[in-house]
């Protein structure tokens, strides 16, 4: 055996090319053989244990490729180790090894901040509180450090020197990332003041945007409007402009119906006894109309006014008892919510008639669940309109 390695030796030492070749070849074998045994046997076996752990972060992290990107530092460190066999580039090589292993470690910590976030979002007790934007903007630091290194590194300087000249650039490095200065200080106060979460319903009307927040990031806010359409709107441009945040109407499990009915004043009268018989019947006036009919008797007796004179006195209208039945309904219905605003009200007359607003709230906040209960409110009150010899008013 002995005998075999000396005459190899002899035979690499009589031709430098031979013996670079095999140096060559023994390099990359090593270098290749080190990433195979901790990418197939080191990350296998903690793969396997990651899987019988209950902890989810360290899935994520081996997810997010965190423990794979490390695989290549033991190939890399064997060619730093093997540079002395070649005095030539000795110096090259250990220089790029190491410029490459401080840029596989920056990857990493990278994607160990990607990880971080991952486990933070899948976090209910953070949900809608994103931290994407700071992951970002470390992340963009790492890289910036990492580029003065690295070129320290491969020009032989120290990084220190880098850095020190890095101060009589700082005007044109403000300008640079202008942008992105503008976005971290729009994310700090987005997240500070609590004013979007993830999954907000907001309306932008400068971006034509009115639907929820998908993602908000360093520089982007995603907005899925509800015609499916995506719009993407700069951070710092989103706290520059105005816009609505609808989850307070979520939260607070209420939505505002504030509508009206236009009605013909040309309609509008004093009801006669044949009218007044009428309303009498309807269950939800029933009460309403004994009492009101007993106060106005009581009323025009004590002040004595000569009731043959429709002017005289007091009278029920069938505008004012058809709003009683409005608000009797409504106080009825179900799905309006009683200790919110109610109000049922007059507003000013116009061309378009005397507007009877409506402004109460529903207990159902989604979207399509509370177009149903307006419609249905509207649908009875518009065909009972009729009844109460009242006319909805229409521009012939």
């Amino acid at each position: 055996m002995k005998i075999w390695i000396e005459s190899i030796i002899d035979f690499l030492n009589s031709s430098p090319v031979v013996k670079q070749s095999f140096f060559i070849i023994l390099t990359i074998l090593s270098s290749s053989a080190a990433y195979q045994v901790t990418k197939r046997v080191v990350l296998k076996w903690l793969i396997k244990l990651a899987k019988k752990t209950e902890n989810k972060f360290d899935d994520i992290l081996l997810d997010k490729k965190v423990a794979r990107r490390l695989a290549f530092i033991p190939a890399i460190l064997i060619i730093n180790g093997f540079a002395y066999l070649f005095p030539t580039a000795r110096v090259l090589l250990q220089r790029v090894s190491l410029a490459l292993i401080g840029w596989i470690v920056l990857l990493t910590i990278a994607a160990f901040l990607r990880a971080v976030n991952q486990v933070y979002k899948q976090d209910k007790k953070f949900a809608g509180r994103p931290i994407k934007g700071y992951v970002q903007i470390i992340i963009l630091i790492i890289y910036i450090l990492g580029g003065l290194i690295t070129i320290g590194i491969l020009s032989g300087q120290s990084p220190f020197v880098l850095l020190s000249g890095v101060g009589a650039l700082t005007a044109v490095l403000l300008l640079v990332f202008r942008d992105t200065l503008l976005s971290f200080v729009a994310s700090i106060q987005i997240t500070t003041n609590d004013l979007v979460r993830l999954g907000d319903w907001i309306e932008v009307s400068k971006f034509n945007a009115d639907g929820d927040v998908i993602d908000i990031a360093l520089h982007t806010v995603k907005i899925r409007n509800f015609d499916k359409t995506v719009t993407v709107i700069p951070t710092n441009k989103l706290i520059e402009a105005s816009f609505k945040n609808w989850r307070g109407m979520t939260e607070s499990g209420g939505r505002r119906i504030k509508r009206c009915i236009h009605i013909d004043i040309d309609s509008i009268k004093f009801c006669e006894n044949t009218m007044i018989e009428k309303f009498e019947k309807i269950v939800l006036l029933k009460d309403y109309m004994a009492e009101k009919k007993q106060e106005i008797r009581q009323y025009n007796e004590e002040h004595k006014f000569d009731m043959n004179n429709m002017v005289n006195g007091r009278r029920l209208t069938n505008l004012g008892t058809f709003r009683t039945y409005i608000e009797a309904y409504l106080r009825s219905h179900k799905k309006i919510k009683q200790d919110f605003t109610f109000l049922v009200r007059q507003l000013q007359p116009g061309p378009h008639g005397l507007p009877i607003e409506i402004y109460v709230f529903t207990d159902d906040t989604v979207w399509v669940n509370y177009e149903a209960i307006q419609a249905d409110i509207f649908d009875h009150l518009l065909a009972v309109v009729k009844e109460f010899d009242l006319r909805v008013y229409q521009i012939p």
